[in-house]
């Protein structure tokens, strides 16, 4: 892995933030999509299929979230490995 970046040089610092913003994008993406999706069966079933059941909307949104923390996760963790390379 490349050293540390120097986060006191604002373009360095500009940098790294874009190289964080691609760390688990696909991750994070994918939860968005399922909370969309979650959302829209929800007002699905409320306006137009009430035999779906409540627990199919609200799994989905378990999902999402699970997604969105394991990219907080990966994310944290590549940070901590970018900034302590030999650790």
């Amino acid at each position: 892995m490349t050293p540390p970046p120097n986060l006191t040089d604002p373009v360095e610092r500009a940098a790294y933030q874009r190289e964080l913003r691609m760390v688990a994008r696909p991750v994070r993406w994918l939860g968005v999509v399922i909370a969309v999706l979650a959302a829209v069966l929800a007002l699905v079933r409320a306006r137009y299929a009430p035999q779906i059941p409540m627990v199919l909307p609200l799994f989905l949104l378990g999902v999402a979230a699970l997604h969105m923390i394991a990219a907080v996760v990966v994310r944290v963790k590549y940070h901590q490995k970018r900034m302590h390379p030999e650790g």
